[in-house]
């Protein structure tokens, strides 16, 4: 979408002026997932909408706080709170996943790339980050970060993927139902 902004100004004489003052364009997105919604109470707790490894013997994700509030208020990017992530892969792996619901067609408004801002931290183990995307009950399709230390920088960074890496690998993009 392309925006015109224009100054207007009211002269010393009385009369009004206008003058382009500069365009910019607004890329098209899609919200999968907006963190500011979730709260501490049912049916909106985070931990109800992202299936982690709790209870799991293989799976050691836990992407909640141990009590509320459940999501992270103090480490967030533009925002009021985040999705806190702890991981242990000792022996084990570490994923969290969220069933979609919309947006289910991913190509919608000509969006072509999936962004998303992580925050790692530095005593953690330098692991591979990745996303997949699966239509089910297709298998999934995987995007590794091309960083192997991802998980170790402490500041918001974003990551971009092209939506084509997923379609690429098989995904329908205008029925994606799944997201790890």
């Amino acid at each position: 979408m392309r925006t015109q902004l224009y100054q207007i100004a009211n002269n010393a004489d009385a009369t009004i002026s206008t003058g382009r003052l500069w365009s910019l364009t607004v890329a098209d997105y899609l919200v999968v997932d907006d963190f500011e919604d979730y709260n501490d109470y049912p049916p909106d707790e985070i931990f109800r909408t992202w299936t982690d490894g709790w209870g799991t013997q293989t799976n050691a994700a836990l992407i909640a706080h141990d009590q509320t509030p459940w999501a992270e208020t103090t480490i967030v990017h533009g925002g009021g709170q985040s999705m806190p992530y702890r991981y242990d892969n000792n022996l084990k792996y570490s994923e969290a996943s969220r069933p979609l619901t919309y947006p289910r067609d991913w190509t919608e408004q000509g969006v072509g790339v999936l962004s998303l801002w992580f925050r790692g931290d530095p005593s953690n183990a330098a692991e591979r980050m990745y996303v997949s995307v699966a239509n089910s009950p297709a298998p999934a399709a995987v995007v590794y970060h091309d960083n192997h230390n991802a998980a170790l920088i402490d500041t918001w960074t974003e990551w971009t993927i092209e939506l084509k890496a997923f379609a690429d690998q098989g995904v329908d993009l205008t029925t994606t139902l799944h997201t790890n």
